[in-house]
């Protein structure tokens, strides 16, 4: 259980760090390339929001998995 616990970690630590990198990369490059983002329709944070989502349900999908660990422990 220990060893499952510590992957599960890590696939949210990894999910979290992805979101904050892209997240920032997103927003770098829309302060210097803003003509590029000026020529879509939709608006340059779109993708964040995208990814966030993403983030927020597998987030989501670790903690149940570790609360059911948990109580299965007990």
């Amino acid at each position: 259980m220990k060893r499952l616990n510590s992957i599960i970690n890590s696939v949210m630590a990894a999910f979290l760090g992805v979101f904050i990198g892209h997240s920032a990369y997103v927003f770098w490059n829309y302060k210097t390339h803003p003509e590029l983002y000026a020529m879509q329709s939709a608006p340059w944070y779109t993708s964040i929001f995208v990814y966030g989502a993403f983030t927020v349900a597998v987030l989501v999908l670790c903690l149940v998995i570790k609360a059911i660990l948990k109580h299965k422990q007990k």
